[in-house]
């Protein structure tokens, strides 16, 4: 242990009297009658001790007023240094702040609620880029493409497969090989309770800035239904995986409030790290002599 950590722990005694001084300044910052009994006093360095008070404010239960006081080397004098209100090891306090995107949970919007997203959502991309080549999730690209048959390689009996161009092959793509299918009222009493339960007429999309066909968290369904519904992917929406008319919305729409990137700071107009050369005077041909020219010139001449 060395010699300044050991001095550290034992208060300097003249700053350790300092009692009286150190109870007036709390006093003077907090309200009368706020300050009690001395609790102790603590060794911040050589001749700096912070003395702590009991805190009496209502509210402030298990806090303590800090006193730190200093002198100078070889001086009997003790000044007063600064005067805070600290928590005490068994005070109250706020828990800790965490930020909204991380304490939002499913099912928390409510009707007139606006969640904004980031410009750069890992879970949105464009929708359009302009180029031929699809993204790497697109249905049409080469990588989903091979995985999908890799995937129907190994969950696929190839005994049973019809064979490609039969009228068994065909009906199986157009999902046609099943005894009984939907029919028209089928489908349109299917259409009115998911339009009643996420339809235009609720009160979320009453109050949502655009409707669910804008929105990049929208997954698009096949068939007759896929004109008028989709599938919410928006974990933190209300619908996230149920089945949305199109002109169903909320505050969760992926392009209703983009948060813009961190601003960053411009480059500093004053570089005060690099050393700039000013002109001491004329040289003989009528140019300018640096500072450094003139110093070698006078140090060889010397």
């Amino acid at each position: 242990m060395s010699a300044a950590t050991t001095r550290s722990r034992t208060p300097d005694r003249l700053c350790a009297e300092a009692v009286d001084l150190a109870r007036a300044a709390a006093e003077e910052t907090a309200a009368p009658g706020r300050v009690g009994e001395h609790v102790a006093a603590v060794a911040e360095g050589d001749r700096v001790v912070t003395h702590l008070f009991a805190c009496e404010e209502p509210g402030y239960r298990g806090w303590r007023w800090a006193v730190t006081v200093t002198r100078a080397s070889r001086a009997k004098n003790v000044t007063l240094d600064e005067t805070v209100l600290l928590p005490g090891p068994d005070a109250v306090l706020a828990p800790e702040w965490v930020p909204w995107s991380e304490r939002l949970r499913p099912g928390d919007m409510g009707p007139g609620d606006l969640l904004p997203t980031e410009a750069e959502d890992l879970r949105l991309e464009p929708g359009y880029t302009g180029e031929d080549v699809p993204p790497p999730n697109s249905v049409v690209s080469e990588e989903m493409a091979e995985l999908v048959e890799a995937e129907d390689a190994e969950v696929t009996d190839r005994t049973v497969v019809p064979e490609r161009g039969s009228i068994t092959a065909v009906a199986e793509e157009l999902g046609m090989r099943r005894a009984r299918v939907l029919s028209r009222y089928g489908l349109h009493s299917a259409a009115d309770r998911w339009d009643e339960a996420y339809g235009a007429k609720t009160p979320m999309a009453q109050a949502a800035p655009a409707a669910c066909v804008s929105c990049g968290f929208l997954v698009k369904i096949g068939g007759s239904l896929g004109q008028a519904f989709g599938v919410c992917a928006n974990e933190f929406g209300p619908a996230d995986g149920r089945l949305v008319s199109l002109s169903y919305g909320c505050g969760g729409h992926s392009e209703a409030a983009v948060m813009p990137k961190p601003m960053r700071p411009a480059e500093p107009v004053l570089d005060s790290l690099h050393a700039d050369p000013f002109p001491l005077g004329a040289d003989l041909d009528g140019g300018s002599v640096s500072e450094g020219e003139l110093l070698e010139g006078d140090l060889g001449h010397s």
